[in-house]
């Protein structure tokens, strides 16, 4: 039950792994697509979006929102398969999101700065009703990101900071109270999800791992990885399957970044079933 097995093979930089339903959905960011995958390995896909990063997240009604990076852009996926504008996000630079279980979405990213490839990260909200507002900012490198079940914490990966980050969530979804909710030393994690014990696991690129913690940055569990770890999130029929995006990597200078074709989903049982968002 604990033997790490592949779901997918032969995809390109995967990211953003979010069970909803019966299946798994993730993105494939050298292709630009957003693929949903059966248990049966069966897989389509069900958006296109031409961007880098390439990041999803369910709203509570069932539909699913799409950064495109690029375009500066919030996008919103209908039941019908169509997409529209959700959100103007003003400018371009945007990675991970997630969407809490009121509608609000979280968006992080990088505003460029002059001579530099980017400045310090920024956590902003698109709010159920409002305009879209930063929340946090100063976070060095913004990475995945967690909703606790009961709406009350928002959790951030830095992963050039090698912590994870923990903000209060006020009734209008602004943020504050930000604390290190676990100080990772080494690790570079990537991302997240949480667990109905209140741990989180992330994924580790450069380390080649995927991490359970505890709060405080105690290491309850580590499932090791042949190719880096970019993403992972809890889900199946009864929550204890951790799924997995990996990929060999390359490096930023790489223009694939990663190994073409190296991109796989892994899944592995657990012990504690996934609570909160993703």
């Amino acid at each position: 039950m604990n033997e790490l097995r592949t779901l997918l093979d032969g995809r390109g930089l995967v990211e953003s792994p979010r069970w909803h339903g019966d299946r798994l959905y993730f993105s494939d960011w050298s292709a630009g697509e957003v693929v949903a995958v059966g248990l049966d390995g069966a897989s389509e896909v069900i958006a296109r979006v031409k961007s880098l990063p390439l990041c999803t997240a369910w709203l509570p009604d069932g539909r699913l929102v799409i950064v495109s990076a690029t375009d500066g852009l919030l996008l919103r996926r209908e039941h019908d398969g169509s997409l529209t504008t959700h959100a103007d996000l003003g400018r371009p630079g945007w990675n991970d999101v997630v969407a809490d279980g009121r509608g609000n979405v979280y968006v992080n990213g990088f505003e460029s700065i002059s001579g530099e490839d980017f400045g310090p990260g920024s956590v902003f909200l698109a709010p159920v009703d409002g305009p879209v507002r930063q929340v946090a900012g100063d976070i060095t490198f913004p990475n995945g990101m967690a909703v606790t079940p009961d709406n009350s914490t928002l959790i951030v990966a830095d992963s050039y900071g090698g912590a994870l980050l923990a903000f209060d969530i006020g009734a209008d979804g602004g943020l504050s109270g930000r604390r290190v909710w676990a100080d990772l030393g080494e690790a570079a994690p990537d991302g997240i999800c949480v667990d109905a014990e209140n741990a989180v696991w992330y994924a580790d690129v450069p380390n080649r791992h995927c991490v359970r913690v505890a709060e405080g940055g105690t290491v309850l569990r580590t499932v090791d990885l042949d190719r880096g770890g970019f993403a992972c999130t809890l889900g199946g029929p009864d929550g204890t399957t951790l799924f997995i995006t990996a990929a060999e990597w390359r490096g930023m200078t790489d223009p694939d970044m990663v190994t073409p074709r190296s991109g796989q989903v892994l899944t592995i049982q657990v012990d504690v079933p996934g609570a909160g968002w993703p």
